[in-house]
């Protein structure tokens, strides 16, 4: 995970974590589940990489920039 510490954040990034927002059925995806961004396909939508907690790739998938919640490991620069 990469940290951007005071950096602006306009968007979904490549190695951003993200949490879905929405089912992906096709995928066997539930809302909730996190991922990391490993490309940008177009203007809105991110292809996604799903891990279990041993770092093995369970599922990748492209999902619409508009299903996707980036979190956030620091706090927002005041």
């Amino acid at each position: 995970m990469k940290a951007k510490k005071g950096a602006k954040h306009e968007g979904p990034a490549i190695l951003d974590v993200a949490a879905l927002l929405a089912d992906l059925p096709p995928h066997s995806l539930a809302r909730g589940q996190v991922g990391t961004i490993v490309e940008q396909l177009d203007d809105e939508t991110f292809l996604m990489e799903f891990s279990d907690d041993q770092g093995r790739a369970y599922a990748v998938a492209p999902c619409p920039r508009a299903e996707l919640l980036v979190l956030h490991y620091f706090p927002k620069a005041a």
